[in-house]
């Protein structure tokens, strides 16, 4: 499987000259974590950064900026770690591990924004697969049990 048909395909963006007062707003609206910065490029956009609710609160808010003046740009993470759309869940699970981050914008081979990917949508696909194959265990004890009587 590849994280293309994992990522949620919803991704909410910005550009670089939102503030942080909309950007907050919109995290709010819609219940989210992280926005993506982007650029656009004719109709296409690619992602140049990401500001999550964390960086809001310790490099806005702890220090007393005026979050009606400060602009994404001015804070988001400029050195943006991606992952390509057709990447294994392993291979995004060791490239999010490696860099120590939670979320990952995806992109097709033109580097074009195409969703993003949450260590919450890996903890929750993990989940399903170990629940699926968990009732192996019960049935090879059945069937141990059946062989010897």
């Amino acid at each position: 499987m590849n994280i293309g048909a994992v990522c949620n395909r919803k991704v909410i963006t910005v550009q670089k000259e939102a503030t942080v007062q909309h950007v907050a707003s919109l995290m709010r609206q819609y219940h989210v974590g992280d926005v993506v910065v982007i650029e656009t490029h004719k109709n296409h956009t690619s992602p140049i950064g990401i500001v999550t609710d964390r960086d809001l609160i310790v490099e806005v808010v702890a220090t007393g900026l005026d979050c009606s003046v400060i602009t994404v740009g001015d804070i988001m993470q400029k050195n943006l770690t991606v992952i390509q759309e057709d990447a294994s869940v392993f291979e995004t699970m060791k490239l999010m591990s490696g860099k120590g981050v939670r979320r990952l914008p995806v992109v097709d081979e033109h580097t074009y924004l195409k969703g993003i990917v949450t260590l919450d949508n890996l903890l929750i696909l993990l989940s399903k697969e170990i629940n699926s194959i968990s009732p192996l265990v019960t049935r090879e004890q059945k069937n141990e049990t059946s062989k010897r009587r």
